[in-house]
Formats: structure tokens, sequence, C-alpha cells
């Protein structure tokens, strides 16, 4: 039987990671993705914070799947070396709770064309991945929109352009729906061999709300139904984004987070495919 791993932003949960674990385990998730704890931002975590999250998560046995940084979610106007910067913070934290995975962005487009800013980002992208290379770090590049690696298109001009097994991509259904594209139709045949990771959320395309997964326009079904198909084995996480106000960074709290996961169970469930 295929078996996926899941996992979960804690910090939609609330910012007690008291809470955040205690709701994952209750879902059945071993795995955090680690975004933020005590309303503080995964790259402003201290040493004390670090230290006494780490042993929660100990104490539960549970482990992180990717650290969820803001790495390239900043304007283009910014030195490479800004980026560089935090990266090297992420890199502590990634190994501070034993994980290769850091969750990144390809830089706010601001209002910019972004063929022109294309060879801007491609500069900062090279820097980083040549840092994640040496720090055997994989970056994994949300599609998030408003960057610049918001469609299908220019996903796949990141991952050929850079061509490096230490730049992954992290989909993101939902946020392929709102940009206008079907996150199945027009975007898995190309990207699967560079997916490496995978965040669940679902959206509506008449109006860009999220939804739990399979109630909306992000062909769930058919991209885990092809996953499934094709041997992918790794991460599920849960990025639930179902807070009363629909809005990125809101609580979704433990209610809605349960619901996010009964929605993938439910998924899993009918595709035989074992989620633990």
């Amino acid at each position: 039987m295929t078996e996926w791993v899941l996992s979960g932003f804690g910090d939609e949960i609330d910012p007690d990671p008291v809470v955040q674990l205690a709701v994952l385990e209750a879902v059945g998730a071993r795995h955090l993705e680690l975004r933020g704890a005590w309303d503080t931002g995964v790259l402003e975590l201290d040493s004390r914070q670090r230290s006494d999250l780490r042993k929660l998560l100990d104490e539960r046995g549970l482990q992180v799947s990717a650290i969820a940084s803001p790495l390239g979610k900043v304007s283009l106007d910014l030195p490479v070396e800004a980026e560089l910067a935090r990266l090297r913070t992420a890199i502590d934290v990634a190994r501070a709770f034993s994980t290769r995975y850091i969750r990144m962005f390809s830089f706010y487009q601001e209002g910019r064309d972004p063929a022109d800013m294309r060879d801007d980002v491609l500069v900062r992208l090279r820097a980083m991945t040549e840092l994640a290379e040496r720090a055997d770090i994989v970056l994994l590049h949300e599609n998030e929109k408003h960057i610049y690696g918001d469609t299908p298109a220019r996903v796949l001009d990141l991952m050929e352009t850079i061509g490096s097994d230490h730049l992954r991509v992290a989909w993101d259904s939902a946020n392929f729906v709102q940009v206008g594209s079907r996150p199945f139709t027009d975007a898995y045949a190309n990207l699967r061999p560079y997916l490496e990771y995978v965040q669940i959320k679902d959206a509506l395309a008449a109006d860009g709300r999220v939804v739990a997964a399979g109630e909306g326009d992000g062909e769930v079904v058919q991209t885990l139904t092809a996953l499934r198909d094709d041997g992918y084995q790794g991460f599920m996480s849960l990025e639930p984004h179902l807070s009363a106000a629909h809005a990125p960074g809101d609580l979704s709290g433990p209610a809605a987070f349960g619901q996010a996961a009964r929605a993938l169970r439910r998924i899993t469930d009918n595709l035989g495919v074992n989620l633990s």
C-alpha cells in the first residue's frame, strides 16, 4: 500500500506549540511544518525557544517535516546578501530540528512585469541554491500568488534554469487556482519531475476563497491519484487557511484544522493510501 506522511502548519492551530502538537497528534500526524511558535516567526526563534520547542517535540515523539520560512517573500530591491543571510539562519534552524527541507518563494512582483524581473530572481535563486547545496539542504519553492514563480510556466522555468536537486517544488493546488491555473491539467505533467513536497489546501476559481481539500477547483483528487499511481512517497502538509476571514496568516484554529485533516483523509482513504 502507498504511504504518505501527514504534517501540518502548527501555527494555524494556535500560537502555543503545546496546543499545536496536541492537535497534530489528534489528527494522526507525527510531523510539524514549522512556521512559527509563541507568535514568533520561525527565523526569529531564539536559541532558548528552539531548545524548548525541540524538547516538546522529543517528549511527544514528533518531528519537523520542513522549515516554513518566508525566504523570498521580499522585494527584489533588497540585495542578494539579504536573503543569503536569512537563509543561513534558516539552515541553522533546519539543523536544530533535523530536517533538510526549507520552504521558500521567488520574490514579490510589486507591479513589475515578471519577464522584467526574471534575471534578478535567477541571480538570487542561484546564490541561494548554491548555499543550500553546500549545506546539503533542499529548498522547496512554493508557488504563492504575486511572486515570480506563481504560474506553472514560471515555476517550470525556475526548475529547469537552476537545474539543481537542491531546489524543488512544494506543490500548492490552491495557489495555482488563485492565479487562474488548473493545477493538475496545466501543471502536473511538467512539474512532476521536480515535485518533492505537497501542501494541502484547495480554492474556488470564482473568488479564490480557500476551502478544504476536494471542495474546490484545485483538482486535488486528480493530483493525488496521479501521485499515488506514479509512486510519490513524501509529505502531505496541511495548510488549511480556513479562518473566518479566509485570509492567509489567520489562525484556522483546532476545529478548522481538524476539518481540513478529515477532508484529506476522505480522499486518501478512497485512494487506498495510508496517511500517517
